[in-house]
């Protein structure tokens, strides 16, 4: 509205400038140039004016475009002592400049309060910019827990601490990784998460960390608890027996030579004895080489591999065993172009592992059926499952099924699905179980 009076006098203008030209154009037609010596100063007062009302709205408005730039918005433009021609041009820059600082001051409070939640939380936040490495923004908590008073550039991490230098580089937006940083005497971990933004033709990196020490210190205890409780149930149920024997033999052998000849059944039961302590003391062996070869696997042959193919090599090794055992087994293959990046044989091996222990699980059942699948998961990762129809796992075995040495089974080892685990997490996947008592179980792979 304010700009409409502007408009009008600029409007009003040009029209009584457009009537003298007429007016002036009418006499020369009618010869009436006597006239013209009358009509010409009026013209020339016009354009005249009409220029200067231009020119001081022009200049208006570069100081107003100036204060803009220098983002002056306190600058009050004077409407009371201002021309008549110019006090409504005022009056407009006067609201912008009113609406600019409203918005700047919303800003500013929208930034304190975001900077005093930052400064608040307990994960340290970083943000620099890609090209240059420029940190714009490290809140109190980073400091504190990098102890790392300023940080000029992120390039400036690397002397300090180059492994997690390369960590926060080689990071994409939008993944996490569990990095080490070094203090002056200890190492804490960190979960480092990743996100990028852009703003003003400049590409941000933002950073968030957040210590995990204590997280995965109070993993890796219940994990310890858990393995040693079975590696004392293991060795605490060989070391009785053998000790037992140990002290009767030891009883036998302080018998005389005259009573021992006498009694030659003695000899037979030390026999015994001793063949005991040999079978616990090779079972006792046997475990300690089964829990060594766990620890084998660390490194991957990745290849790319159709699941196709990885499903026919499979049902070429174990058809034989299933039609020998009765067991009908259903392979689910929508599409047949999905692959995989893995180590083909270590993969083979997983599926073996979980395709025996689904023969095992349905040797009961009168109608044994193992179902073979592999599919695109809602978030674009690719899922094989081996589903069976046996009798299913109670709640608390499903707890502890990936636990090394737990096992089920009279004779098992307790180490094919531990061994499968660990397979899978050298993969970047994970393996999951679904099961319940007499419902079945289905074992998935999932990979990244």
């Amino acid at each position: 509205m304010t700009f409409k009076k502007y408009e009008w006098r600029i409007i009003i203008r040009i029209l009584l400038l457009l009537i003298t030209l007429i007016g002036t154009a009418f006499l020369i037609v009618k010869g009436l140039f006597v006239y013209l010596v009358l009509v010409l100063p009026v013209i020339i007062y016009q354009v005249t004016e009409f220029y200067k009302f231009q020119r001081k709205a022009h200049q208006e408005l570069e100081q107003f475009v100036e204060s803009v730039h220098y983002r002056d918005f306190s600058r009050y433009f004077d409407t009371r002592h201002a021309p008549a021609e110019i006090q409504s041009l005022r009056e407009g820059f006067n609201e912008i400049n009113t609406t600019f600082k409203v918005i700047s001051k919303e800003k500013e409070t929208q930034y304190q309060y975001l900077q005093k939640i930052l400064e608040l939380v307990e994960t340290g936040i970083l943000s620099y910019t890609e090209d240059t490495g420029e940190v714009v923004w490290m809140n109190e908590s980073l400091k504190r827990m990098l102890q790392l008073p300023y940080l000029k550039t992120i390039h400036s991490l690397q002397r300090r601490d180059a492994e997690l230098y390369e960590d926060i580089l080689i990071l994409k937006p939008g993944s996490s990784k569990i990095a080490s940083a070094r203090m002056e005497k200890t190492q804490i971990k960190l979960l480092l998460s990743a996100t990028a933004f852009q703003t003003e033709g400049k590409i941000y990196k933002l950073i968030a960390f957040q210590n995990v020490n204590a997280a995965l210190d109070e993993t890796e205890s219940k994990a310890w608890q858990k393995l040693l409780s079975v590696l004392t149930h293991e060795i605490m149920n060989s070391v009785a027996p053998i000790s037992s024997l140990a002290e009767t033999l030891k009883n036998r052998l302080q018998l005389s030579a005259s009573e021992l000849n006498n009694e030659s059944g003695i000899v037979d039961d030390m026999e015994i004895g001793i063949e005991t302590i040999k079978r616990r003391s090779e079972g006792l062996l046997k475990f300690a080489e089964t829990y060594r070869n766990l620890n084998k696997i660390t490194t991957l042959n990745l290849k790319k591999v159709y699941v196709r193919d990885l499903f026919e090599n499979l049902l070429q090794l174990m058809q034989p065993t299933l039609e020998q055992k009765n067991i009908e087994l259903e392979t689910i293959l929508k599409d047949t172009d999905i692959q995989l990046e893995a180590d083909i044989n270590l993969l083979e091996q997983v599926l073996i592992n979980l395709m025996v222990n689904a023969m095992e699980a349905v040797k009961e059942v009168s109608e044994p059926r193992i179902v073979l699948s592999a599919y695109m998961a809602n978030n674009r990762k690719t899922v094989i499952k081996v589903a069976d129809n046996g009798t299913g796992m109670a709640a608390e075995v499903v707890d502890k099924i990936f636990i090394p040495f737990f096992s089920t089974k009279k004779n098992g080892s307790g180490i094919g699905l531990s061994l499968c685990k660990q397979i899978m997490m050298l993969h970047k996947g994970n393996i999951q179980v679904q099961s319940a008592e007499g419902e079945g179980t289905a074992f998935l792979l999932q990979f990244s």
